[in-house]
């Protein structure tokens, strides 16, 4: 199987092979407990099964709506916030053009609403939706969020005016709770397509549901290579008990281990810009799982080598309280080699037929050797390349870890109590009724 890899020869001065073998006991008792489903939050494991559960009428119906709202629009919007999108942003914007845009486009155009409140965002969005046609999906599994909501009111009202109320109700989709919930009573009411979020799957956990495969399937991308990556990660995942064949558990090990050598800080990095949104999905999924009970390694990301411009000094000589994980890409999907010029004012004709990825590869390593010189642990995780089912893979991969890691960590991983805290303070400054003072 074409599968990713972690590589821990950068380790060595770090992490010993006692201490990886005196570890292995606890993370066999962490994955035990996780897919025996006995631990904290244990009402929140269906995304363990979910890649072969997931049932072929729900990928039919998917594809069924993109084959009736892709003709009508250039764009399509998804209101959502943390894993309401992030999930599909990642996958979307790692499989893209960067230079992607809704003109010449075969499949409509994501653009995202639902995270931010900024006033100049949505007014830059309405002036956009005025000139295209667009639908949208909507996911929330209470409709009362209040990013989502606000958004939803806004665009909801944009539409209709736009399009009338009756053709309007066509072009959205909810993806929310199966029985209850101020979304799922507006979707009734108003006649929308739905899709449900599962009850036992949390936001962060659910890009492999409807909440993630719907928008990616709009843009255009095959969700069953998708689950396919992901069904084939979690066969290794649960069934393998060797750190050394189950990178899940090793990079959970790992983690661990520096985590308990004062490393309270994991950076996650790419020398790839098309993959800067699977580290946002990783922040949250690592952040809100783990960041509990004063507990918790601080996830943090960096796209090199641009960023080499503007952290790379700190990484090099700041504070020694940080470990790197990149995320490296064997082969590009495109080739692109140095020309010659005759003159080399430059002087880079030492690079003349080399390819982009060749010298990139180079200074992957190059950066991963100064930073271990400089006392940095380094982990690299090796992906074949960047499509649907390396993407699958890597969701599971970094969802089964998460689940173990957290539990070695001795924190309920699938709760974020801690969230609602800013909520309260808000809702009291803008007199929500029941939040006064």
């Amino acid at each position: 199987m074409n599968t990713i890899r972690l590589h821990k020869e950068h380790l060595q001065q770090f992490i010993s092979a006692e201490e990886l073998s005196d570890i292995r006991k606890e993370v066999l008792a962490a994955k035990q407990t996780l897919v025996s489903c006995t631990g904290k939050g244990n009402d929140f494991l269906g995304w363990i099964d979910l890649p072969q559960d997931l049932s072929p009428e729900i990928i039919k119906s998917i594809k069924n709506d993109v084959s009736a709202l892709a003709p009508k629009a250039s764009l399509f919007v998804v209101i959502g916030i943390g894993g309401s999108y992030l999930g599909a942003r990642a996958v979307i914007e790692a499989l893209q053009s960067e230079f992607a845009s809704m003109e010449n486009n075969s499949h409509p155009y994501v653009i995202y609403a639902g995270h931010t409140l900024s006033e100049d965002y949505y007014h830059q969005l309405l002036q956009m939706l005025d000139t295209h046609d667009y639908a949208l999906a909507v996911i929330s599994k209470s409709g009362t969020t209040t990013e989502p909501a606000v958004a939803f009111r806004i665009i909801k009202a944009h539409l209709e005016q736009k399009y009338g109320k009756s053709a309007a109700a066509e072009r959205i989709i909810a993806i929310t709770d199966a029985r209850r919930g101020a979304l799922h009573d507006i979707a009734k009411q108003e006649g929308y397509r739905s899709y449900v979020i599962p009850d036992n799957v949390g936001g962060r956990f659910s890009v492999l549901t409807p909440v993630g495969l719907l928008p990616i399937a709009m843009a255009g991308y095959d969700i069953e290579k998708l689950i396919k990556g992901a069904c084939d990660m979690r066969e290794i995942c649960t069934t393998s008990d060797t750190l050394e064949e189950n990178p899940a558990l090793m990079y959970a090990a790992i983690r661990n281990i520096l985590y308990r050598k004062g490393r309270k800080v994991e950076i996650l990095e790419n020398f790839v810009p098309n993959l800067k949104y699977i580290s946002e999905w990783w922040k949250q999924l690592y952040g809100e799982s783990e960041g509990k009970e004063g507990k918790g390694i601080l996830p943090h990301s960096l796209s090199f080598t641009t960023d080499l411009h503007s952290m790379g000094q700190y990484v090099q000589e700041g504070e020694r309280l940080m470990f790197e994980t990149v995320i490296s890409v064997a082969q590009p999907r495109h080739q692109v080699t140095i020309p010659s010029d005759p003159q080399n004012l430059d002087g880079i004709n030492y690079l003349l037929g080399k390819t982009l990825t060749e010298i990139n590869h180079n200074a992957e390593l190059g950066t991963i050797l100064a930073h271990v010189d400089g006392g940095v642990p380094v982990l690299r995780i090796e992906i074949p390349t960047v499509d649907e089912y390396v993407l699958g893979q890597l969701i599971y991969f970094f969802e089964f870890a998460c689940g173990v890691s957290g539990y070695m960590l001795g924190v309920n991983p699938f709760d974020q109590p801690g969230v609602e805290a800013y909520k309260k303070n808000m809702f009291r400054l803008l007199g929500k009724p029941g939040y006064e003072k």
